[in-house]
């Protein structure tokens, strides 16, 4: 990410992709670290450049969310979900996660950094992520080219990117009400909710607002619009 945001800066070309063996500062949304392995895992990051406002840009976590969904599952005859906003599933565990981040102006988008990470050939992770992680090679039973995973997410993702440019926001949305079970009627908590935002701690997902943020239906039926923080299904609830 923080390659790619430097070439940018520097004026590289849009679509212009950084890929690391290893990281050493990996990270993931709302500061967490990302764990990553020398050789496993795939970790790439794309130099994009939307023309759109900044409440624009929240969109591209939902089009790289659809590209990665899109590729793991065409590549490897997995069956995947994907956890708004940015998380890909493999049944309840997390294979693939996505962090987007902009530079831009008052009014306009700069450049837009869309960086993501699959835990490709990874066998176990470390004691406190053995339950919620899982790879391509566990739910496979066999080895995979980063390389190909590479070329695949970049085909997917410049598809998905296209569309979104030609057609606009809502082809967008109603293919990730498709892909997601937790855009609509899914009982969850959020949790690391920012302080500042007023958004309930539980209720049932009502779909997407016009920006792409999450809509949480209340126990007294009124609905706020999640704009950040973490999404878990309510334990014990469907």
């Amino acid at each position: 990410m923080r390659v790619a945001a430097e070439l940018a800066l520097e004026g590289c070309a849009e679509g212009t992709a950084v890929s690391a063996d290893r990281q050493t500062a990996g990270r993931g949304r709302l500061g967490r670290k990302w764990h990553s392995e020398a050789g496993l895992g795939v970790y790439l990051s794309v130099v994009l450049r939307p023309d759109c406002a900044p409440a624009r840009a929240p969109l591209l976590t939902l089009v790289a969310g659809l590209a990665a969904k899109q590729a793991l599952e065409q590549m490897a005859g997995v069956e995947c979900d994907i956890r708004w906003p940015n998380d890909i599933l493999i049944g309840d565990r997390k294979c693939c996660g996505i962090l987007v981040e902009m530079e831009c102006s008052a009014d306009r988008v700069t450049h837009v950094i869309v960086g993501i990470g699959v835990n490709a050939n990874h066998l176990a992770f470390p004691d406190e992520l053995a339950g919620l992680a899982t790879s391509l090679r566990i739910e496979t039973g066999r080895r995979w080219s980063r390389r190909a995973i590479q070329v695949a997410l970049l085909s997917a993702l410049e598809e998905c990117y296209r569309l979104h440019h030609a057609r606009g926001a809502e082809p967008i949305f109603e293919a990730f009400r498709r892909a997601s079970s937790y855009v609509e009627g899914r009982r969850v908590v959020i949790e690391d909710i920012p302080a500042g935002q007023a958004v309930p701690t539980r209720g049932v997902t009502a779909g997407l607002d016009g920006n792409g943020a999450l809509l949480l239906r209340a126990e007294d039926g009124t609905v706020a619009p999640v704009l950040a923080g973490s999404v878990r299904p309510e334990p014990g609830r469907m």
